[in-house]
């Protein structure tokens, strides 16, 4: 015979106090750890974003970015006899050869920062159709010209339209803004590839080409295609989405061990929390128990019982905290991101994955926190119980 689930919930109301206590610290707890999650969600989704699924990047094998990359212009053009790659209507490929530099800048929130400063060629807006000048106008090839990403245009001192930028022996004039669909291209800094080869003396290559496929399930033949060229053994072509997500990993990795770690430190204190309002549940209802069980309840409904009755404050407490977790989502954050070295800004980000472990975490504390007191209510004796009365 089974214990109705009202008689659970009538008994939250016996102890307000202490219920809403446990519920605060498993809150707090889930809170934390979802928060965690979302940070690590949010910078990948953010470098996946700045690629596009039928666009292939090529690099150094030995590379572990972009800045670490190297394309000489006789590997540059012997990727542009390969098949499968999307041509204008001039009958040219698109292809961005680009070269990626570093520099410093002051951040408005005080102290250095790096910031990436991509050269690209005028087919690199075609193959990023997201990427759109908000402000200003475009820069003009052959000229000492940048335009800011949104988010190191709202993050750097000298970052803003009108303003000079000191970087590879010259001055640069920043003439507009654009928006990159929150994308790891809004923290940069673009200008005209030949200009900044100059500047950096890097008129023999590219860091890295950037092509556009004819068709979007095209990869593995231009894959194969590139492994058959002997003279380009050296270098990787991978899809765009998938070299920017691995340029999150580190970081995200980082920050879900860190997170993580600090989570469960928290999570002891929720879990004790449990476990003591729980115990107090079980030495108040001590005639409850022996009632039932002189009524033919069996020992596992009562342990049943209590344990839901932890599974539930366990929940409610995880629902809250996922909410307020949620709400994460209104802000964003720049930070040094150690796959390119360069600063990134990014939004917390929910995912269905997020909410379920977070669920699943909650209801791991409940359970925990109650075992031990539903056990102890189930083995009462039901004359010791009802004596105690």
């Amino acid at each position: 015979m089974k214990i109705p689930l009202k008689y659970t919930l009538r008994n939250f109301k016996s102890r307000k106090l202490t219920t809403a206590i446990t519920i605060t610290g498993i809150t707090l707890v889930v809170f934390v750890f979802a928060a965690v999650l979302m940070l690590a969600h949010g910078i990948q989704k953010t470098l996946v974003s700045t690629g596009m699924p039928d666009n292939v990047i090529v690099a150094r094998k030995a590379a572990n970015g972009e800045i670490s990359s190297i394309i000489l212009r006789d590997d540059y053009n012997t990727v542009l006899t390969l098949p499968y790659i999307a041509k204008n209507a001039d009958g040219k490929p698109i292809v961005s050869g680009e070269t990626v530099v570093i520099i410093n800048l002051t951040k408005k929130s005080g102290g250095l920062s790096n910031v990436t400063v991509r050269g690209v060629a005028q087919e690199a807006f075609v193959l990023r159709p997201q990427l759109h000048i908000v402000e200003g106008r475009m820069f003009r090839p052959g000229a000492r010209e940048i335009i800011a990403g949104a988010a190191t245009n709202k993050n750097f001192i000298g970052a803003q339209i009108g303003s000079t930028v000191t970087f590879g022996g010259d001055q640069w004039t920043i003439v507009g803004r654009f928006d990159a669909g929150g994308s790891g291209f809004d923290s940069e800094l673009w200008g005209d590839n030949n200009q900044l080869q100059d500047a950096f003396h890097r008129n023999g290559g590219y860091s890295t080409m950037t092509l556009k496929l004819d068709r979007a399930d095209a990869f593995n033949a231009f894959k194969a295609a590139f492994s058959r060229e002997q003279r380009l053994q050296e270098f990787e072509p991978k899809i765009e989405q998938k070299f920017f997500e691995e340029q999150s990993e580190t970081m995200a990795l980082f920050i879900r061990i860190l997170g993580i770690f600090i989570t469960i430190v928290f999570s002891f204190g929720a879990t004790i929390g449990a476990m003591i309002t729980m115990y107090a549940a079980v030495a108040n209802r001590t005639v409850e128990v022996g009632t039932l069980r002189a009524l033919g309840f069996r020992r596992r409904s009562v342990l049943s019982a209590f344990l839901m009755e932890s599974l539930s404050i366990a929940l409610i407490g995880g629902g809250i905290g996922i909410v307020l977790a949620s709400f994460l989502q209104f802000f964003s954050l720049s930070t040094l991101n150690y796959g390119s070295f360069s600063e990134l800004e990014f939004s917390f980000a929910m995912s269905p994955s997020i909410v379920i472990a977070s669920i699943v975490f909650s209801l791991f504390m409940g359970f925990v926190g109650g075992f031990l007191p539903a056990v102890r209510a189930a083995r009462l004796k039901i004359v010791n119980a009802l004596r105690a009365g």
